[in-house]
């Protein structure tokens, strides 16, 4: 009897979690751009203004150096581990890479799905069994201040919820709860600056 009491209470401790999981509002801030963007091309950004995050990627260097430190801390809690993007590409994504992308989701001819992009003046539609992306030039990724995270669930999460805000980062649509932005401009966070005044280890 027992074990079946705690077993109900697990499966509605699990149906809670996941109810609470898609009702959830992902808090959502302003976005400030570095002024080293104005007059930037989406996709085509100097190399000057990257940098490489760990363990794979590239963003804006102010967005770089906030990754870091989120990154840092993240990976010293229980459950977090790995915290990552989803790929390289899931950061900074290069003009090309948008167009690569494109052409392989996306095709002239009508599949069905109900999805469409506009690229060139053409119309196209998603192919059937893909994720949706933006048409070329216009990805959130281009500004390098954008990275999904991967697996963004769980207890990994959680800690992104209590997080990412102190760092710099912000959510920008609901439906996307791996899709996170740097959003603070110039003005670096005060957790960015403690974790880079840390002593280096020997």
């Amino acid at each position: 009897m027992v074990n079946l009491v705690q077993k109900k209470f697990q499966q509605r401790s699990v149906l809670r979690r996941n109810d609470e999981e898609e009702t959830m509002k992902l808090p959502v801030s302003e976005l400030k751009l570095p002024k080293d963007l104005k007059g930037a091309e989406n996709g085509r950004l100097p190399e000057a203004i990257l940098r490489p995050i760990t363990p794979s990627g590239k963003l804006h260097h102010l967005a770089a150096r906030a990754w870091e430190a989120m990154h840092d801390a993240a990976m010293q809690v229980e459950g977090t581990k790995p915290f990552k993007p989803t790929s390289s590409a899931d950061a900074y994504r290069t003009f090309q890479q948008q167009l690569s992308g494109f052409m392989t989701r996306f095709v002239e001819t009508d599949t069905g799905t109900g999805t469409t992009r506009t690229y060139q003046g053409k119309k196209y539609w998603l192919k059937k069994g893909l994720a949706v992306m933006a048409s070329p030039g216009t990805s959130n990724h281009g500004w390098g201040l954008a990275v999904d995270v991967w697996s963004a669930n769980g207890l990994r999460l959680d800690w992104m919820l209590q997080n990412i805000e102190k760092f710099g980062f912000s959510w920008e649509v609901q439906s996307e709860p791996w899709h996170i932005r740097y959003c603070a401009g110039d003005n670096i966070p005060q957790a960015v600056l403690d974790f880079e005044a840390r002593p280096v280890a020997a």
